[in-house]
């Protein structure tokens, strides 16, 4: 069993979790229900994948578990735009934590290239 706690992709992936919560806390309480909680559900989702496709045996399944964690950073990335387009941020102010997420994007892609499948 690998020690996915070890891996920097992870180690982002919770960064992204902490970043995303605190962001969220400033958003307008009638989103929270909906893009915050989107928000989080999909933060959430980026080292929970990382971590239980650390488990498989197969590095094929591996794979498959971080697409999904790259899924789910593109689908923050999203939610984070539509925010910036509803105007209920800046995108100033959001910029640390895209740029977080794409960093992420890139350590997930480059991690899964090296998975030999």
């Amino acid at each position: 069993m690998k020690d996915f706690k070890k891996l920097q992709i992870w180690q982002k992936g919770i960064e992204i979790v902490k970043l995303s919560y605190k962001f969220t806390e400033k958003l307008p309480s009638t989103e929270r229900f909906n893009l915050v909680s989107q928000i989080n559900r999909a933060a959430i989702s980026i080292p929970s994948n990382i971590a239980e496709g650390s488990s498989r045996r197969s590095e094929r399944d591996y794979f498959r578990f971080l697409e999904i964690a790259l899924g789910s950073c593109f689908e923050l990335e999203t939610q984070l735009l539509i925010l910036i387009e509803l105007g209920f941020i800046t995108s100033e102010s959001i910029n640390g934590l895209l740029s977080e997420v794409k960093l992420e994007q890139q350590m997930i892609s480059a991690f899964s290239q090296k998975l030999q499948i």
